[in-house]
């Protein structure tokens, strides 16, 4: 005997329960009143459910998808990247009383110098229709008797291999601030014993946060390039909270002059 595939009974189990529903609508009118009572509290049951079903498929389908890599890049891009934190979930999505060096997933570590640390780093699913990134970074700071606060974020071996100093480092970002701070971002990339440094101020007061390092004003030594990351440097960052909405990356070659 052919076997009945799943599917097919599920199609058919709820093509008769929405034909049994719109016949007891139908005949609501002259239905005995005992009946109509119990209709009428089997419909309110089912009613809830599927309430909450299409408040939760509304909400899951309005959010940027989980592992989505789609942000604007340049034309020319020859490498471009959003670290996993802000692409999806981790297994520790936060922390509090966050010590120096402390990791939040594989490839953002926050470093200070504080004798006691007021500091928490929280993963936050992003809600806004005009978010790409499906996460956030949310850091709260309450108060800071350090001197210096930064978030590294480790750039994959592709961001390095074939790397010259005829490219450009694209970071952008967007970031919530509860009161404004000046933050930077330093570009570090070791080759062999030496370790070149750059450093960009963000335009937080701009739509469109963006810095570009250009690798021609360094002293890169191109076959000796072995690893490359960013530092989010915050300056006075006592009291506030401040939120990465996303933090994406790309790599082009510059124009030849």
């Amino acid at each position: 005997m052919k076997k009945v595939s799943g599917s097919f009974l599920d199609t058919a189990f709820y093509l008769h329960a929405i034909r049994r529903w719109a016949r007891i609508a139908r005949n609501a009118g002259v239905t005995d009143l005992a009946q109509l009572r119990r209709e009428r509290g089997r419909a309110r049951l089912l009613k809830a459910h599927l309430d909450r079903l299409i408040h939760t498929a509304d909400e899951r389908l309005a959010l940027p998808i989980i592992g989505s890599t789609s942000f604007p890049k340049p034309h020319n891009a020859d490498w471009a990247w959003r670290p996993e934190l802000w692409r999806g979930p981790l297994a520790t999505p936060g922390m509090s009383s966050v010590g120096t060096k402390s990791m939040l997933g594989s490839e953002v570590t926050l470093f200070h110098d504080c004798d006691y640390s007021e500091l928490t780093l929280r993963q936050l699913r992003n809600l806004r229709e005009a978010d790409l990134a499906p996460y956030g970074l949310r850091m709260d700071v309450f108060r800071f008797d350090g001197s210096f606060l930064s978030l590294v974020i480790d750039l994959p071996d592709v961001a390095v291999h074939g790397l010259k100093r005829t490219h450009l480092l694209r970071v952008s970002a967007i970031i919530e601030m509860e009161k404004p701070i000046e933050i930077f971002a330093r570009l570090n990339i070791r080759h062999g014993p030496n370790t070149e440094q750059i450093v960009r101020e963000l335009p937080l007061n701009e739509g469109e946060i963006t810095v570009e390092f250009d690798l021609a004003y360094s002293n890169l030594n191109e076959k000796r390039v072995e690893k490359a990351w960013i530092d989010l440097i915050f300056e006075g960052p006592q009291m506030n909270q401040v939120v990465l909405r996303d933090l994406t990356f790309a790599r082009r070659p510059r124009a030849q002059l």
